[in-house]
């Protein structure tokens, strides 16, 4: 009795092993060139949440316009437009991003960062002054995805402020932009559009 038990164990073992392998191999085929790890959000879970929306990203994809004019892209570097309502009686400023989790770099990549919107704004004012990206540029820089690459994920996120300066320099990083405003952040609202080539 012990034998057959343990031939059937054996058996099981053998049949769950190879079925994983396969799986494994399978998905080695269909696994992008880069792999992935989680990126912080940089938001404080205790903030609160309002409506963004935009007319441009309104089937989930970005229009040909605001694509990159780089990288092998040929779009026209385009802003969406984006409309918000409903941040807290507390802001006093918004700042707005755009975020590629999706980027072959380890780190993701600041597309677009613009900070000291007046509390009053309900959208992102033409001539708006943009901070530096990742580009190094102080503009908003379009998506442009590796071709074959998978569908990127962009989040464009506008963030509402306790301070109306949160004291970003001029030529801060992203990265260091979103971190000295993290402290100040009381409500987000997002919209996610994706891209690919």
């Amino acid at each position: 009795m012990r034998k057959r038990t343990f031939t059937a164990v054996a058996g099981t073992a053998l049949a769950v092993a190879a079925t994983a392998a396969t799986v494994t191999a399978a998905s080695a085929q269909t696994a992008p060139a880069f792999g992935y790890h989680k990126v912080r959000d940089g938001i404080p879970k205790q903030a609160g949440r309002f409506r963004v929306t935009s007319p441009d990203l309104a089937r989930g994809t970005f229009p040909a316009a605001s694509y990159a004019d780089s990288f092998g892209c040929t779009g026209g570097n385009v802003p969406p437009r984006l409309s918000w309502s409903g941040a807290p009686a507390g802001t006093r400023s918004f700042a707005v991003t755009m975020f590629d989790r999706d980027a072959p770099t380890g780190s993701g990549f600041w597309h677009w960062s613009v900070r000291g919107l007046p509390a009053t704004a309900t959208s992102v004012p033409a001539g708006a002054v943009a901070g530096v990206n990742d580009a190094g540029t102080a503009s908003y820089l379009g998506p442009c995805p590796s071709v074959g690459d998978r569908p990127h994920r962009y989040e464009i996120t506008v963030l509402a402020l306790d301070v109306a300066d949160a004291g970003v320099p001029a030529a801060a990083s992203p990265a260091l932009a979103s971190f000295t405003m993290g402290s100040h952040v009381i409500a987000t609202a997002r919209v996610t559009a994706t891209a690919a080539r």
